[in-house]
């Protein structure tokens, strides 16, 4: 059986990402874990609390050898305008979660609005990456 473990989002800076992924959305920290070998490569990853299946890897962009300088101000770039990236993180509830995440000071770009699919809204992350945060319909 195949599972999916982690996804991965780039980040301009993992510290700055580890507080708001943590502080802002509740998520945990599942790995912290700094590669000298590796030119102090960090290894960070968080997830949703009582979901230890489901984890995203917060990666620092790379530079050279990995990404040459162009490549990497593509990326920072497409992250800039939220297309480096999207994570879909379900609610039971759209419009209580939207609520509790403006009180903690997540700056939503679209209010929760009925979709074919479910309720659905959006923010971003300090990096600019795309978050859709989705209260599915029941199957029928």
């Amino acid at each position: 059986m195949i599972t999916i473990a982690h996804t991965q989002l780039w980040v301009h800076d993992q510290d700055v990402a580890l507080e708001f992924y943590t502080k802002k959305l509740g998520m945990e920290v599942r790995a912290d874990v700094t590669v000298a070998e590796m030119g102090d490569f960090r290894w960070l990853v968080v997830g949703p609390a009582g979901q230890p299946d489901t984890a995203i890897v917060l990666m620092a962009i790379p530079g050279p050898p990995v990404m040459d300088a162009k490549t990497t101000e593509q990326v920072k770039d497409l992250m800039g305008k939220g297309f480096a990236g999207t994570v879909f993180l379900g609610t039971d509830d759209c419009h209580a979660s939207f609520k509790e995440l403006s009180a903690r000071g997540v700056e939503f770009v679209e209010e929760p609005e009925p979709r074919p699919y479910g309720i659905d809204s959006s923010f971003r992350d300090p990096s600019g990456n795309h978050i859709r945060l989705t209260q599915a319909y029941a199957a029928s």
